[in-house]
């Protein structure tokens, strides 16, 4: 029997599987921990995309806006609520710093308002008083006075609000961030938790696979050679889980976002992802076989450098 083959001078022979991992218990288990690590970490990492898509829609569509509630008049009159809308804009378009203001159309308010009191609440018939709305724009860095228009406006046009979304804003992308930094961790947990599952199963096999590794090494084997074995059979099983966990992660992503879907938009920004985002999503399976290879490789090597 011939040494060198063992040694690296015959790459087919180096590249052959001569310690029969594939029977070891590891092998069947160690595919379903990967799949169901992976499944968790890929929806963490949806999770994480889709907050922050969700704070970037609500910064560029509410940072800088102010919202005017004008009552409808006492009497319900069209008219006359349409002379306290005109005259609320008049206000608001004379003060220095807003860059334009704009009436909310009847028929959005209604669409607003209808998850809420329902669509026949809403209709003429019932003559339920709707207030209107004025969407304000105003400039970028400029210390605007809130309370100054807000005063200024009741004082002609009584029972007038005015919403500054950057107060509720700011408190809304602070939960978001806090729900995305867990997220965030859940997802080093996971991999912590793949690291070290690799690890006892590659501690495992070494300890059922030592008298065959000792003969190996009596052979002319080196322990880059017995670890190619570990790391080649551990790609496998990682890109094995990773495939399985990640399209579980996607059919239970489709689920997530039918139900999303069925969902008033008025109430909930639509979550959608873009390809780079989904292209990352499924890289979390390529991840999963690059750790599993590495950390199999590691351990080995480690492993083989304590035995005497």
């Amino acid at each position: 029997m011939t040494t060198p083959s063992l040694s690296g001078t015959n790459n087919t022979m180096a590249n052959a599987t001569v310690i029969p991992l594939a029977r070891d218990a590891s092998s069947r288990f160690l595919p379903w921990l990967i799949a169901f690590m992976v499944w968790l970490a890929a929806l963490a990492l949806a999770a994480v995309l889709v907050l922050s898509s969700f704070g970037d829609q609500w910064r560029n569509t509410l940072t800088g806006t102010l919202t005017v509630q004008i009552a409808a008049a006492p009497d319900d009159h069209k008219i006359t609520t349409e002379l306290r809308v005109q005259s609320a804009l008049r206000i608001i378009r004379a003060t220095p710093g807003i860059v334009s203001a704009k009436p909310v159309p009847l028929n959005q308010i209604s669409d607003l308002l209808a998850p809420w009191l329902g669509r026949d609440l809403l209709t003429e018939t019932l003559g339920l008083p709707i207030p209107r709305l004025i969407d304000v724009k105003l400039k970028q860095g400029v210390d605007f006075d809130v309370a100054a228009l807000w005063e200024r406006l009741n004082k002609e046009i009584s029972g007038t609000q005015v919403d500054d979304h950057g107060v509720w804003l700011d408190k809304l992308i602070a939960l978001a961030s806090a729900i995305e930094a867990i997220a965030f961790a859940i997802l080093i947990l996971i991999s912590v938790a793949g690291i070290a599952t690799v690890v006892f199963a590659t501690r495992t096999s070494l300890t059922i696979h030592r008298d065959v590794i000792e003969l190996l090494h009596v052979m002319g084997a080196r322990d880059e050679f017995v670890a190619d074995q570990f790391h080649r059979h551990a790609m496998f099983l990682g890109l094995k889980g990773g495939v399985a966990g990640v399209a579980l992660a996607l059919i239970t992503l489709w689920i997530l976002g039918s139900l999303w879907q069925n969902v008033e938009s008025s109430l909930l920004p639509p979550a959608s992802l873009d390809f780079l985002q989904w292209t990352g999503i499924i890289a979390v399976a390529l991840v999963a076989a690059a750790i599993s290879t590495i950390t199999a490789r590691y351990t080995v090597l480690r492993a083989l450098g304590r035995m005497p």
